[in-house]
């Protein structure tokens, strides 16, 4: 490669950022390692090629490899998630999730989605977001009390507001989504059900998550999370619209001329032969094992914090993540945030339910274990990561503590290494 000669400056950026996520601890459960391989086929000439439209159906010529590309993209796709038809265009969950809109709703209708503090996302109708702007949303959130989603008040809120679609979420929400009982609301509305699996999507194709299908006419999610692949977006959906059986369109078709060229023109086809790469590998039974170790390490890492005094929002966790309420603390949330990151541990600060601080500010912090689990970490080493954590808030203004911590995580770097042989 001759990067380093054509852009120096560049080339040394991307060079400190690889030695940078070699050297810490991804506890944001948002992201992950990608192989060697899915970075190979990311980085690759296919970037070259325009290519709108859908295999056999191009605008441009010459694309008759990068149409058996996306085609086996999509075969395998529907395979690890038993769906009936995949759109792998998308750029990213947001934009997937931009694409259900368009393909379901017209301008101001009714969506029913979960509130941002109780663990949603900002595309679930954040009044800052797109969602919010074009959309009129109602929220459901979670019991005050056990801090879990309740479904009679769900059924309650969808019965009073009456949308035409609810969105079954998560992304800082660390129990399990119950996609029957919210099928069976969306029936008695006679509403689309969605689900945003962008979170759990590694833990639905290892089987070790309730599955959306047949419950969802719609499932969104993103490829690079417990999935473990590129950044981008996925669709999956049933080839019929249940609520609209006998239209010009079935719901598969509304799908895919919602994300192009409903809101995308060319689709980035490296990024899609990667994530065929991506899907490739989590049909391997090595795939299975992994997510398997991603749960165990959550919740010896959500006991560990329990051990050490630390509150985790709804008591634990079902999946790969937890929030953590650090409001007893004098120390802001993002001061800790920031102090982990001088010390090689990466989190990301997150509300809690009923926060009364500001999103910049929260009172909690979300961690997961699916990098950590990437890199080869346990049960034993995952608890070691939480009483470093601990051990990091309860001194954060002792210099010589954050020393020892941050040599810690170096010891542990080495032990579990990511990319020993990557070339670029």
């Amino acid at each position: 490669m001759n990067l380093a000669k054509t852009d120096p400056k560049i080339y040394d950026l991307i060079k400190k950022e690889i030695e940078r996520q070699k050297d810490g601890l991804v506890l944001i459960p948002s992201e992950n390692y990608a192989s060697p391989a899915v970075l190979s086929a990311m980085g690759t000439p296919l970037s070259n090629k325009y290519s709108e439209g859908y295999p056999k159906k191009r605008y441009y010529g010459g694309n008759q490899f990068i149409d058996e590309i996306e085609t086996l993209a999509i075969e395998r796709a529907k395979k690890i998630f038993h769906a009936e038809h995949a759109n792998v265009q998308p750029h990213s969950g947001s934009q997937a999730n931009a694409t259900v809109y368009l393909a379901l709703l017209n301008y101001r209708d009714k969506v029913l989605g979960i509130d941002l503090s109780a663990g949603g996302h900002l595309t679930h109708g954040s009044p800052v977001n797109f969602s919010g702007k074009l959309y009129n949303f109602a929220y459901y959130g979670v019991d005050s009390k056990t801090e879990r989603i309740n479904l009679r008040e769900v059924e309650k809120i969808a019965k009073k507001f009456k949308p035409k679609l609810i969105i079954v979420s998560t992304t800082a929400y660390s129990r399990t989504l119950e996609f029957k009982k919210f099928r069976k609301i969306a029936d008695r509305i006679k509403a689309y059900l969605m689900a945003d699996i962008a979170h759990i999507a590694g833990l639905v194709v290892a089987g070790l998550h309730p599955h959306p299908f047949p419950w969802c006419d719609v499932v969104t999610t993103t490829t690079h999370k417990t999935l473990r692949g590129p950044r981008g977006g996925l669709i999956l959906c049933k080839i019929k619209d249940r609520l609209d059986p006998k239209g010009k369109l079935t719901l598969s078709q509304k799908i895919d001329k919602a994300v192009f060229p409903g809101t995308q023109g060319g689709p980035l086809e490296h990024v899609i032969a990667a994530k065929a790469v991506c899907f490739l590998e989590a049909m391997r039974p090595s795939f299975k094992k992994y997510q398997k170790q991603i749960i165990l390490n959550a919740r010896a890492m959500a006991d560990e914090f329990k051990k050490q005094g630390i509150r985790i929002v709804s008591g634990g966790t079902d999946n790969h993540l937890m929030v953590i309420d650090i409001s007893p603390f004098k120390t802001e949330s993002k001061r800790i945030q920031d102090e982990l990151d001088e010390v090689g541990l990466y989190v990301n600060r997150n509300a809690i339910p009923f926060d009364k601080r500001p999103p910049y500010n929260p009172s909690g912090i979300r961690l997961g274990s699916p990098a950590i689990t990437t890199r080869g970490l346990k049960e034993k080493e995952a608890r070691e990561v939480v009483r470093l954590i601990v051990s990091l808030i309860k001194n954060i203004k002792n210099t010589k503590i954050k020393n020892q911590i941050k040599k810690r995580v170096k010891e542990i770097t080495r032990k579990f290494p990511i990319y020993v042989d990557f070339q670029w």
